[in-house]
């Protein structure tokens, strides 16, 4: 279970960070804390847990690095898109735009396959607000899609 799980926490962080060296420290991070509370984590609820004390990690992570979330002023002005981008860097930029419960949702489900539950036990928030947030990313990165490729 521990090899399995941690290369998919790890595709998770990575892909969130896009940062080799973060995204290792990030998933030892939680399996150091899931070590240390073995005895209260159920072996059934070990993955849920694992994800969801790595969104909290890269959460708390990048307000310690300050990290830039992308707003209406970072999207790239009409011309300034490198016409070499292949469409998974396009895809990669148009994601970086999204809030991070967004993004989180996003690469939950189309990343990792998880269902609506199983993310909302992750983010611990409802299913139905897995749902509206996943319809409200999609519709963002549809729409940004769309001028970068109008632009290309």
């Amino acid at each position: 279970m521990v090899k399995e799980q941690a290369g998919n926490l790890y595709g998770y962080v990575f892909k969130y960070l896009r940062n080799e060296e973060d995204s290792h420290d990030i998933v030892q991070d939680v399996f150091e804390k899931l070590w240390n509370n073995r005895r209260k984590i159920e072996v059934g609820a070990a993955k849920t847990w694992m994800f969801r004390t790595g969104h909290n990690a890269l959460i708390n992570f990048s307000l310690r690095k300050q990290r830039t979330v992308y707003d209406s002023e970072n999207i790239p002005e009409f011309g300034a898109v490198d016409k070499s981008f292949e469409e998974k860097e396009i895809v990669e930029k148009v994601l970086m735009i999204l809030p991070p419960i967004q993004k989180s949702i996003v690469l939950l489900r189309d990343l990792e396959g998880y269902s609506y539950q199983e993310i909302s036990d992750i983010l611990e928030i409802s299913e139905s607000q897995v749902k509206v947030y996943l319809f409200r990313a999609r519709k963002k990165m549809q729409k940004q899609l769309k001028s970068l490729i109008l632009v290309r």
